[in-house]
């Protein structure tokens, strides 16, 4: 039986700021961190191996989403993974005066990665449980607008608050490593004072998304996670959509943690020399823009012709665009026109291509009595496809200098061309002709 508290609070209410407040631990974790341990001196290899292995709870979170059910309420996981969050980057914020910071803060960040997997769970059940489906479809568009807005103050707004914040210390006579730890660490406590404001505004403003379910066993939980695991493997052509899921992504794999670090990186070592300003500049306004435009543009494409018909072209329009950086990386141009118009076309690119996969998991992998779980675990496969390659590519772009590692990127698309071409619909796919 659904809560009746979405009579108490409205939709707007919560779902925009509980969809933000998902977006902000991962991206800060995923993309931002590797920008903060570059200015504190780490090298790529550790950066890029480390921030991608600490993203594993969101890979493997199924595991444990049907315990959640098991205690208390849905709101109750929500709140708490928030407050908890906000408390550990505030933790993260005080490891950086540490002789160990790396070692500290990344601890604490593979913390935090585990409550903002828990939160993604729980939040997601209440938006289900409160939501009716005709609700759910009216609300979606906002739900995936704070989402990215998250994504747009993490990469664009905080990046470049640390670089103004470094200049600000830097002119006031203090070392370059020192202003750097303290910029980072008022951007940390930044990101503390507001997830746990979030929380506590979710503490009053969210409904509960209904209470555990009655009679339910950690033994059922066990039994209920086996079965869904079993049933996943027995769909029709599923090895083939593994394999698919896993080599669609690829050359995004690769690249998602090097460009940050190939942005920052000074012009004799290969790099493009841009300062936290720039990279939150471009990322935030042109990247952001162009990204909200693709999906957009993605979205209705699809519609009109179908899955089938459309998604070879969207794995060449996701995975075409990486030949940018390899271009970057080989000419080094210091306009910023090209730079940002490099990063608009990848990220344009990702925001339409990166549909196509995600439908093709809503509409052939996931479908089946499970769908829900079996969606969450394609979803897994893909975030475990993206960790591992993150945790090769500081080593190879290291070796290899990023010009030849991006051309080398380019070749390991390859595969993903191929299987799209080739990979089987178990469903019907036809575009909405309303």
């Amino acid at each position: 039986m659904q809560s009746l508290s979405h009579l108490k609070h409205s939709p707007l209410e919560w779902v925009p700021s509980l969809y933000f407040a998902m977006g902000l631990p991962f991206v800060v974790l995923n993309m931002v961190s590797a920008v903060l341990y570059k200015d504190l001196g780490i090298s790529d290899a550790q950066i890029a191996f480390w921030t991608s292995l600490i993203m594993w709870p969101w890979t493997i979170k199924f595991l444990w989403s049907p315990f959640l059910e098991l205690y208390r309420t849905k709101k109750f996981w929500v709140v708490g993974s928030q407050l908890l969050s906000g408390v550990l980057f505030g933790v993260a914020a005080l490891s950086l005066q540490l002789p160990l910071f790396f070692s500290v803060s990344v601890a604490v960040f593979a913390v935090v990665a585990f409550s903002g997997a828990t939160h993604d769970i729980a939040a997601d059940g209440v938006y289900m449980s409160e939501l009716s489906p005709a609700s759910q479809a009216k609300y979606i568009g906002w739900q995936g607008a704070f989402y990215n807005l998250a994504k747009l103050v993490a990469t664009g707004g905080l990046v470049w608050l640390a670089g103004w914040l470094y200049e600000g210390f830097s002119t006031s006579g203090t070392a370059s490593f020192d202003a750097y730890v303290r910029s980072w660490t008022v951007v940390l406590l930044l990101l503390c004072v507001t997830l746990v404001a979030l929380g506590l505004y979710h503490l009053r403003a969210l409904p509960s998304g209904g209470s555990a379910s009655e009679g339910r066993s950690l033994r059922d939980g066990l039994s209920g996670l086996k079965e869904v695991i079993a049933a996943f493997f027995t769909k029709r052509h599923i090895w083939y959509y593994i394999a698919f899921i896993i080599l669609y992504r690829l050359g995004e794999g690769f690249v998602m943690k090097i460009v940050p670090l190939f942005l920052k990186a000074d012009t004799a070592s290969g790099g493009l020399g841009l300062t936290n300003q720039q990279i939150g500049l471009y990322y935030g306004t042109f990247g952001a823009g162009a990204f909200l435009i693709g999906s957009l543009l993605a979205g209705y494409y699809i519609a009109r012709r179908g899955l089938r018909r459309t998604l070879f072209t969207l794995c060449c329009i996701f995975n075409l665009p990486f030949g940018v950086y390899a271009l970057l990386a080989w000419f080094q141009p210091s306009s910023m026109w090209l730079v940002g118009g490099g990063i608009v076309v990848e990220y344009f690119g990702y925001g339409f291509g990166f549909v196509g996969l995600t439908l093709f998991m809503m509409q052939q992998v996931a479908p089946g009595r499970h769908q829900m779980a079996h969606y969450a675990f394609a979803s897994g496969i893909m975030n475990l496809s993206v960790m591992l390659t993150g945790m090769a590519s500081g080593f190879l772009s290291d070796l290899m200098s990023y010009r030849i590692f991006f051309l080398a990127v380019m070749l390991a698309t390859i595969p993903a061309f191929v299987i799209t071409r080739l990979v089987p619909f178990t469903y019907d796919d036809k575009p909405n002709d309303k």
